[in-house]
């Protein structure tokens, strides 16, 4: 991150991201959750992504976007969303059209802050993080001073460690659908307590091991990268971007990892397996998929048992060696 008084735009470093992401998914666990959760740097641009084990395929794309508006528009997503509903629809279809990471303006993601000012967004999603209180839950860790606190607005403000604030509405109507008349004190309120390390996240452990050995081996190598591990469907586990690493490498590693394990091939072996006379095969390709996917080298699939389990990219130097750098890790592995 730029020293304070630096005339250049100042930001979040990966390992205060991860740090952020972790505290996120301790409290995630701690509740019974499970999504993704997405640092999104003030330039836009994604520091670092996690998707808990079970979490679900598009958690993360829409963590991330949360993330992205808290970030750029410096405010809370709740908010943004209220000006989108409250503007006319040509000025709200021009913001959409102009930002197209904005994707999901819903509630949740928050700016962070540092010296007073706005240096990236945080924002969870997935298959249980949401506003409504879970089954079984203790009522205790879901409150904040004896108030009701929604779980998907707690975790992110755990993660942050301000006090509690929901952004998805009525969290009082909620909790009586849930508790009834359940009163909490304030005392016995655990919601913003310290949560314990994330024990059931043998998935994401890994996916985050794969990452660490591709950076260790790019630091080896005197290069910056960005790194994703994405799953058989190309959807990410995890994705991490090197300070100082050019930020267009967070899309060409998830791509690169797309391509790996979505056609079980190195990426840069796409247009030779697909190969045809004219055209552009991988374009064509690519145009058939959901998740991006190209075909430059960087991108290998992980197999296991012979069969493919999900890819790893590497992105943002030269193909080659973000190609020497995947080998390296999986080998590694």
């Amino acid at each position: 991150m730029p020293k304070v008084g630096s005339p250049h735009p100042g930001g979040l470093g990966l390992a205060e991201a991860r740090a952020l992401v972790q505290r996120a998914v301790d409290k995630a666990e701690q509740l019974g959750l499970r999504g993704a959760v997405a640092v999104v740097g003030a330039s836009g641009t994604l520091l670092t992504a996690s998707r808990m084990d079970a979490g679900g395929p598009g958690g993360m794309a829409r963590a991330r976007s949360k993330a992205w508006i808290s970030a750029t528009q410096q405010i809370p997503s709740s908010e943004h969303l209220h000006r989108m509903t409250t503007i006319s629809p040509p000025v709200a279809a021009g913001f959409a059209q102009a930002s197209p990471e904005a994707l999901f303006p819903g509630a949740g993601g928050m700016p962070v802050s540092a010296g007073g000012v706005v240096v990236a967004g945080i924002a969870a999603s997935g298959a249980t993080v949401s506003p409504f209180f879970p089954e079984g839950v203790d009522p205790r860790v879901v409150s904040a001073d004896g108030r009701p606190a929604n779980p998907e607005d707690l975790l992110i403000a755990y993660a942050l460690g301000t006090g509690y604030a929901g952004q998805h509405g009525d969290d009082q109507k909620r909790w009586e659908q849930r508790f009834g008349d359940l009163v909490v004190d304030p005392a016995d309120s655990l919601g913003m307590a310290p949560a314990p390390p994330a024990r059931r996240q043998a998935q994401l452990d890994w996916a985050r091991g794969l990452c660490d050995a591709a950076m260790d081996a790019a630091v080896r190598r005197g290069v910056r990268v960005a790194v994703a591990v994405v799953d058989r469907g190309g959807d990410p586990v995890q994705q991490d971007l090197m300070d100082g690493a050019p930020a267009g490498g967070v899309s060409v590693a998830q791509a690169v990892a797309g391509a790996a394990a979505l056609f079980d091939c190195e990426s840069g072996d796409l247009g030779a397996r697909f190969g045809l006379p004219d055209g552009d095969p991988v374009a064509d390709l690519a145009a058939l998929v959901v998740p991006p996917v190209l075909g430059v080298p960087g991108g290998r699939p992980v197999r296991d048992g012979g069969q493919v389990v999900a890819g790893l990219g590497v992105g943002g130097g030269d193909p080659a060696v973000c190609a020497d750098i995947a080998r390296i890790a999986l080998d590694a592995a």
